[in-house]
């Protein structure tokens, strides 16, 4: 099969796309022929060692839709010619390639709303989305959220879940993006190249971040007390907030088949629809990665597999 691997840790030079041996179905997995795949910022951290020690060659990625071809013993919730999509397990990369294998029970059927292409584009991060406002934040109908980096592949999933459930809604986005955090059912766009989000933001409920860095620690800022703050950029441990009064959360997002299905769902609803995409053959990985380590683009990067 091709892949795009990497057989030690570096930059941009040390991916390759080259052929790789097809993977095999254990017994409670299955074999996906891969049609689209997943950039995350994780993927690039992958790369450049940021994690733990790997077994080389390294394929990359997480998640992905595609067709199952392969059942492994004891699979019968899954026959060959579906239609899936997922994540690979924790601390699994593996989707930067033209077959794959997966525990079974946790891929979902996708759904006929969603394209390959944006299923594995709505996957890790529409799962992402899902733990961190729901079951982290607890977000409840009427209270005021910021969500950080509102034009990413999260952050918009998140804006719109938000929505839904009836809060009000700021975000944070550059000013070629403002329109965009707008479509997606923002009530209030802060340029942060403009103005100082914690200079024109206060009272907040609950903070979701998705950049990282000084911004996550600035907005503990603008929560009310007994706010509550959520990171998915800052590493495996939320940020220490400076004032006791509020709380810092890291989202634990685990793998399962009924978060996905739940996207789904939401996709057919109309409730949450695909980011925007750019799109990447497979061979061309590395340069998907140097526009993901720019982190200003808009929505999210896909490879096309096959």
């Amino acid at each position: 099969m091709k892949a795009a691997f990497i057989e030690q840790f570096g930059g941009l030079d040390v991916l390759k796309y080259g052929d790789l041996p097809d993977p095999v179905a254990a017994p409670g997995q299955v074999v996906v022929d891969v049609v689209a795949a997943s950039i995350n910022g994780a993927d690039w951290r992958v790369r450049a060692g940021f994690y733990a020690e790997a077994k080389f060659p390294l394929v990359l990625g997480r998640d992905f839709s595609g067709t199952v071809v392969t059942l492994g013993a004891g699979v019968d919730d899954l026959k060959i010619g579906d239609a899936v999509f997922g994540v690979l397990e924790a601390g699994r990369e593996g989707a930067y390639a033209e077959k794959l294998a997966i525990t079974a029970s946790i891929v979902a059927k996708k759904p006929d709303a969603l394209s390959h292409v944006d299923a594995a584009a709505m996957a890790l991060t529409g799962i992402t989305a899902l733990i961190s406002i729901e079951t982290t934040l607890k977000l409840q109908r009427g209270e005021t959220i910021l969500i950080q980096g509102g034009a990413g592949g999260v952050a918009s999933i998140a804006i719109q879940l938000a929505k839904h459930i009836g809060a009000r809604v700021i975000t944070t986005t550059s000013a070629a993006n403002v329109d965009y955090a707008r479509s997606l059912g923002a009530d209030e766009v802060i340029d942060y190249n403009a103005q100082d989000f914690t200079r024109v933001v206060g009272g907040c409920d609950a903070v979701f971040d998705t950049v990282g860095g000084e911004v996550a620690q600035r907005s503990f800022a603008v929560l009310r007390p007994g706010g509550r703050a959520a990171f998915i950029a800052s590493g495996a441990q939320a940020p220490k907030p400076e004032r006791g009064d509020v709380t810092s959360l890291r989202p634990a997002v685990g793998r399962a088949r009924a978060p996905l299905e739940r996207i789904g769902e939401l996709v057919a609803a109309g409730v949450v629809r695909p980011p925007e995409i750019k799109l990447f053959p497979l061979s061309q990985a590395a340069e998907a990665h140097r526009v993901s380590e720019g982190r200003h683009f808009r929505g999210k990067l896909v490879l096309r597999v096959r």
